[in-house]
């Protein structure tokens, strides 16, 4: 059988996978920039506690991706809970890191602008300060979620949905007929899906980002 019998042979399996494993790279990519803006807007200020920040997110990344979700597998078991936990603490890096360097990058003037007219700090926050990090904070999010696409896969390992089960089939029937077919299909649903939702966050970053600070 080759790659394009194969494709319409499982492509409604393929389909419901491609589907999951989107659906657990959204879902944890929200999480993931609620925290990482969260974390970036209470460091931002002080070097000491961005620095930490930083730091301590990327100290989680270097953890291998099979030995965290193994590490964690003991604790909250097998399937979703795993995969969602493992996926968000990968995302924060990017995310945690461009919104302390875009919030940092905000003019000062603009902000003493903003205070001299009576905004108070949390106002000045979300209309000053947060609109005009977007562009950086956008840009970590891509990265992660380009990120998470590949990660994901993995926590097939422990049973969590997504492509990652179709390429694991295939490497534990290397020799079958089918194996290569499964390995390329898991792989090629990944990339269609990294390239996706890139589109769609430049789309976003078209609707979202002023023309004045695009360019």
């Amino acid at each position: 059988m080759n790659f394009w019998d194969y494709l319409g042979s499982r492509h409604e399996q393929l389909l419901a996978d491609a589907f999951q494993h989107a659906s657990a790279v959204f879902q944890c990519m929200v999480i993931a920039t609620l925290l990482g803006i969260l974390i970036g807007v209470v460091t931002y200020r002080s070097e000491w506690a961005g620095n930490l920040a930083t730091l301590t997110t990327s100290t989680i990344l270097t953890v291998p991706s099979l030995a965290l979700i193994g590490l964690l597998i003991p604790i909250v078991g097998l399937g979703v809970p795993p995969t969602v936990i493992a996926l968000t603490l990968y995302g924060l890096l990017p995310i945690v890191r461009n919104s302390i360097v875009g919030l940092r990058g905000v003019d000062p003037a603009l902000v003493d602008a903003a205070k001299g007219i009576g905004m108070s700090r949390t106002a000045r926050l979300f209309k000053v300060e947060l609109p005009l990090a977007w562009p950086p904070i956008l840009t970590g999010i891509r990265v992660s979620t380009q990120m998470l696409m590949g990660i994901a896969a993995i926590a097939a390992y422990a049973s969590g949905p997504g492509l990652g089960n179709e390429i694991f089939r295939g490497i534990g029937s290397l020799g079958s007929k089918n194996a290569l077919n499964q390995v390329l299909a898991g792989t090629l649903g990944i990339v269609v899906l990294a390239l996706l939702f890139d589109a769609a966050y430049v789309l976003i970053g078209r609707l979202t980002i002023s023309r004045g600070i695009r360019v």
